[in-house]
């Protein structure tokens, strides 16, 4: 099967979208890949996988690579006498802004490229997690209470301390703080609006049960992977989860009851179906007194949680069998026509 991972991106994350792509360059080792970086500066290169490592982006390698415009259902490699088309199916793999925002997704929309990964109504509500809460209200899913913050607005915190400060629209941990002490709370919010004007702020429950899950829908059928309770001290910070993305190996089944994985696997597709069709996803869970509370929606998670999967590549496969087809509008001049003819012109 012939795939191309698009990753990089103007964001943040831009160095753990690098990570995922190595790692989904040996996890993906039957298909025929190809691999398109977007640099910094929203510049397309087709990288050669033989020199598909960190250093090569560090160093600016890629530059020397051959550079790709977009045109009416694929990448296409311009030579000075022909083009070459790449016209394979695209794995969305940028993390964070341009991938998560809906950016990317508008653009291979816009030029019919079909690929996995969310399109741009999912990003909306997943990239800002002010807007998750808001879904979640609509759908009878259960999260964490919480307030809001904006950059130079100052109003009280109703909310009691310990409490977790975060931008409202990043992931992989950065930004993010706990705030144990009143003392703490306009450092925790200096940090967090360095990189976002909006911040998310929820109590910090000490010993919380956490659980993850991916999914996917193909065929109208939802497609789960094992639940993972991942191993952690406080919370996952950066360090953390930057080595998390490079995650190869699967993980172990998390110790819970069919009762519970049943709740798990309910909160999960109520948030899927509808929304996230042709996307692999990860929804983090907290479990409080045998109740489920969404934490977070991962729309194109590290490494794309192969991790947790038994047959990752099979997966890739399935769902790139199962992508929705956008509809098509065929202009006509109807009513121009209409309207010309009754005048006679």
């Amino acid at each position: 099967m012939k795939l191309s991972i698009l990753f990089g991106g103007a964001s943040f994350e831009h160095e753990i979208s690098i990570v995922s792509a190595i790692t989904l360059k040996e996890k993906l080792s039957g298909f025929d890949l190809s691999f398109i970086f977007c640099d910094g500066d929203h510049k397309f290169y087709l990288v050669d996988k033989n020199k598909m490592k960190a250093t090569t982006f560090s160093k600016g390698e890629h530059k020397k690579m051959p550079q790709l415009t977009l045109s009416m259902g694929s990448f296409t490699q311009k030579g000075m006498f022909s083009s070459v088309e790449h016209n394979s199916i695209v794995l969305n793999l940028i993390h964070g802004s341009d991938g998560e925002d809906g950016t990317i997704a508008s653009l291979l929309d816009f030029y019919s490229i079909k690929y996995i990964g969310p399109r741009t109504s999912a990003s909306i509500f997943s990239y800002d997690k002010r807007y998750t809460k808001y879904l979640c209200e609509a759908i009878g899913v259960k999260t964490i209470k919480y307030e809001t913050q904006r950059v130079n607005e100052h109003k009280n915190l109703s909310l009691e301390y310990p409490m977790i400060v975060k931008p409202a629209t990043l992931g992989s941990s950065i930004g993010v703080s706990i705030v144990k002490e009143e003392d703490d709370l306009d450092y925790a919010l200096d940090s967090a609006f360095e990189y976002d004007d909006n911040v998310l702020i929820e109590p910090f429950v000490e010993g919380v049960k956490e659980y993850n899950l991916a999914g996917y829908m193909a065929d109208n059928e939802m497609h789960f992977s094992i639940v993972e309770e991942p191993h952690k001290e406080e919370f996952l910070d950066f360090e953390k989860k930057y080595m998390d993305f490079s995650r190869s190996e699967q993980v172990l089944k998390a110790d819970i009851s069919d009762e519970l994985i049943s709740k798990l696997k309910s909160a999960f597709e109520k948030v899927y179906r509808g929304l996230f069709e042709g996307a692999l996803i990860r929804c983090d869970f907290f479990v409080i007194n045998n109740v489920v509370y969404l934490n977070e929606i991962n729309p194109i998670p590290g490494s794309m949680a192969n991790y947790l999967f038994d047959d990752f590549p099979a997966s890739i496969e399935r769902l790139s069998n199962s992508l929705p087809n956008s509809k098509k509008i065929k202009v006509s001049y109807e009513y121009i026509h209409s309207i010309s003819s009754a005048k006679g012109k």
